[in-house]
Order: structure tokens, then C-alpha cells, then sequence
């Protein structure tokens, strides 16, 4: 299974004057501990990482440290995430049939979580790590009125990995490219074209790093992983 990761972005929400991803967690960079769980997949076998070219040497200079094993290569990032997925779509191999796409700002999900997408996407034409929403959601209006409550039992709050086959998601990005859709994940482009998107179980810690108090919580799942592991060596 290939895997691409947009790591192209900015840290404006994180107060950073550089990639969030080039900043420490633990003392690895943020992509590291991405990059790590995706060499611990085994059905990940190939990895590509959309990143701007400013980042590059940075980048480049970090994987011998993490000695990986599975081949990486890179690719130019866009100005929005869907131009950068654009990007890797068309930079992929030739004659890959199915792609898992993870933000590089999720660096907390499992190898488990890459398994079990790369497994069910050979059942269906897409899906997204998904977990339900635990509050109540209000829709509200553009004067601040609420104007709807939708059943909490129908809402799922959408992750990364994505995953989709390849011919299909690059007819919905020409498609959105086309029409001037402006979307925040793969998955929208999909449903616009009509196209059925599967929800896998994600993984709770599986946040999006965007904020200094992410920062902190990542932190803190880190470490009861390392006391987790620990443990059960010790067991």
C-alpha cells in the first residue's frame, strides 16, 4: 500500500514562524513520530512526503536518524492541502491502484490505524478513520442564532489516514480543480462526485497537532505509551 503525507503547511495556529511539523515532540521533530508509525505499518511499503522545497533539506537530513527502511520520496507541496494532494497523486508510481493519504500533523495514530485502512480498502472505493462525536453539535447561523441540532448518533468526526483507489480520486480532484471546490479533506471531493466514502473506527488519540495545548496533550500520550510499553516488557 502506498502512503502519501501532506506536510506542506504552515504553523500560524501554532504560533510558529516555521512548519509545525519541524517542531520537537518528545525530541523528535512532530513528522518524525508520523513517519515512524507509518514504518511500523505492514501494510505500508512505500511513502511519499509532499512538503515544500524550503522544508526539504530538513526533511532530507532527518530520515537517516529514523533509520527507515521502506523507500520515501518527495514531492512539492501546493499552496492549500488539496492542491498538495494533488501534487503527490500525480507524482505516485506508476500503476498504484490505491493510496492511503495522512496529515503529517497526526502524528499520534497507530500502526494498527494504517493496518486496518490499508486492509478494508480493498473492500470498497473509499474510507476515512472516523471516530463519533461524544458532544452535542449546534449549527448555528451567521448571526450567531442557532438553527439546528443534529442527531449526535449520526455525526462522526473525520481523521486521517483517507484512503481511496487511485483512478477515482484522481477523476474527483480533476473534477474539483475543474469546478473551483475548496475542500479540507479527500473525502469531500469524493462525496461531491457521488462516490460511496466508508467509515473505519479510528483511534481517539489520533488528534491533529494545531495548537500549543495539542502540543502538550501529545506529549502526555507519548509518554503513557512509553510507560505502557515499558510495562508490559517488564510483565
Amino acid at each position: 500500500m502506498h502512503l502519501l503525507i501532506p506536510a506542506a503547511g504552515m504553523g500560524r495556529r501554532m504560533g510558529s514562524d516555521r512548519n509545525k511539523l519541524l517542531l520537537t515532540l518528545r525530541g523528535q521533530p512532530i513528522i518524525a513520530w508520523t513517519l515512524l508509525a507509518a514504518e511500523a505499518a505492514a501494510t505500508l511499503d512505500w511513502i511519499g512526503i509532499i512538503c515544500q522545497p524550503s522544508d526539504r533539506p530538513f526533511l532530507e537530513s532527518l530520515l537517516p536518524t529514523l533509520a527507515l527502511t521502506k523507500p520515501i520520496t518527495f514531492i512539492p507541496g501546493g499552496d492549500t492541502r488539496q492542491a498538495s494532494v494533488y501534487n503527490g497523486l500525480q507524482n505516485l508510481p506508476s500503476g498504484v491502484e490505491r493510496v492511503l493519504i495522512h496529515d503529517g500533523a497526526r502524528c499520534l495514530a497507530t500502526p494498527g490505524l494504517f493496518d486496518r485502512c490499508g486492509a478494508d480498502l480493498h473492500t470498497c472505493p473509499g474510507l476515512i478513520a472516523a471516530v463519533p462525536v461524544k458532544d452535542t453539535i449546534k449549527v448555528v447561523g451567521t448571526d450567531g442564532i442557532i438553527v439546528a441540532t443534529p442527531d449526535r448518533a449520526t455525526l462522526w468526526a473525520a481523521q486521517t489516514p483517507q484512503g481511496f483507489a487511485v483512478p477515482l480520486l484522481k477523476q474527483a480532484h480533476d473534477r474539483g480543480l475543474a469546478e473551483g471546490w475548496a475542500v479540507t479533506d479527500d473525502a469531500a471531493l469524493f462525496e461531491k462526485i457521488g462516490l460511496p466514502v466508508t467509515i473505519v473506527p479510528g483511534e481517539e488519540t489520533n488528534l491533529k497537532i494545531t495548537t500549543p495545548s495539542d502540543l502538550a496533550i501529545a506529549e502526555r500520550i507519548l509518554s503513557d505509551r512509553e510507560l505502557d510499553d515499558s510495562s508490559s516488557s517488564v510483565g
